[in-house]
């Protein structure tokens, strides 16, 4: 078998609630800033949940030309947005490039949801003819921002979409590595957005007692690891990644920002929408990323967990990360979620980025909010309320979806060699 080729990060964009580029995100995390507030993208007076982590001061138009705008979905906005910016980070220009060996894996959970709420809405509001936007078929997929950005910039490299419910993204990141280690690719585009912030969204959450519902105090609704906490709150935005095989980086003289070096997938084959109690699919996904980067658990320097806020959520990954690290005191973990909110198919990438400046910069950003420590976790170090600096070799990052999903990501700090 050919050997492996090594895989390296060399360009990060953002969109997201705390910050609209992947470096405004990273100072929003170190300071612990909360994304949370009512929501303003419809009227939510009737619903149990009336707040969300919304992207604020986006404006397509400042991205896009107006006829741009009628065919995407906000969705695949974000995505364009935030690969553009991953790219230019990267310092990719194709031009002197081969577009053939260039692709783009990137998911999303639930894909144009708006655009289908507002299209059947205006159906069930008239007549019976049938006046459907003639781009309502491509605005939904969820595959069309893989696509659209791939015709953007010319790449005719692996294409396609990821769908694993929350674990999407963390999913479309692995496979990244994994062509791009097989030689199959010399760089690739990965990530994924979401924009569920709209009545099916936050409506079918709340059906399911999914979503938090401390209405008198959003800032402080998500609160992963609390005794009290009751349920995530919803965010939207994007993550995207510029994954680059080693040699191909080094050739063209990329900043190189962190390596990849493991991942794993897994399921917990137990429960449509609940974790299983003792967290088997997280324990499996995570002993599967160990040993694919040949590590053993006490060289993880940093978790992050991807702790929604969920009573049975939280306790099940806590067990499962007690089940691979042990006591582990050396092991900071946290959840961005709770400044982020849960960006859904979004949140693995948006996670992976942290886990890229926390190698980077030594820093781990803080869990915020947490009050009281479910006292089964009290032995682990949550690195509560403000970011721990502290040296940051390898990081961790974990993504769950309904279904059962399970995937795990392990980059560590590049030191030039």
């Amino acid at each position: 078998m050919p050997e492996l080729k090594r895989v390296v990060i060399t360009g990060v964009g953002a969109l997201t609630p705390i910050g609209n580029t992947a470096e405004a995100f990273g100072r929003a995390l170190r300071v612990g800033a909360s994304g949370a507030g009512p929501i303003t993208r419809f009227d939510a007076a009737k619903f149990k949940t009336r707040f969300a982590c919304e992207i604020k001061g986006f404006e397509p138009l400042d991205f896009f030309e107006r006829s741009e705008v009628r065919k995407y979905d906000p969705f695949t906005q974000y995505a364009l947005v935030a690969a553009d910016e991953a790219i230019r980070h990267a310092g990719l220009d194709f031009e002197g490039l081969n577009r053939h060996r260039i692709g783009v894996i990137w998911g999303s959970g639930v894909g144009g949801l708006g655009t289908l709420q507002e299209q059947l809405l205006e159906f069930a509001q008239g007549d019976g003819t049938p006046r459907f936007n003639p781009f309502l078929g491509t605005k939904m997929l969820v595959n069309i921002a893989a696509g659209l950005i791939s015709i953007r910039y010319g790449l005719r490299g692996l294409n396609f979409a990821t769908v694993s419910a929350c674990a999407t993204s963390t999913t479309a990141l692995i496979e990244a590595f994994n062509y791009l280690r097989w030689g199959q690719a010399d760089v690739l585009i990965a990530g994924g957005s979401e924009a569920a912030i709209n009545a099916v969204g936050v409506g079918s959450y709340n059906a399911l007692r999914a979503l938090s519902t401390r209405n008198e105090d959003p800032a402080t609704a998500s609160r992963p690891f609390d005794a009290a906490r009751d349920g995530f709150v919803v965010g939207e935005g994007a993550g995207a990644l510029v994954l680059e095989e080693y040699e191909h980086a080094r050739r063209r003289g990329a900043t190189i920002l962190a390596e990849v070096v493991g991942g794993g997938m897994a399921a917990d084959a137990y429960h449509l929408t609940g974790t299983h109690p003792e967290g088997e699919g997280a324990t499996l996904s995570m002993q599967a990323a160990l040993a694919d980067a040949g590590l053993h658990a006490a060289q993880i320097d940093y978790l992050n967990a991807h702790a929604t806020s969920t009573g049975l959520g939280d306790a099940s990954e806590l067990r499962a990360i007690a089940r691979v690290f042990g006591p582990a005191p050396h092991l900071h973990i946290s959840a961005t979620k709770s400044m982020t909110g849960h960006l859904l198919g979004a949140a693995g990438a948006v996670e992976a980025i942290a886990c890229v400046q926390a190698v980077q910069h030594d820093v781990v950003p803080p869990t915020i909010n947490t009050r009281q420590v479910d006292p089964e976790f009290a032995h682990l170090q949550l690195t509560l309320g403000q970011a721990a600096y502290r040296p940051v070799e390898y990081a961790m990052s974990n993504s769950f979806g309904f279904g059962g999903h399970t995937a795990t990501l392990i980059v560590r700090k590049h030191e030039g060699q």
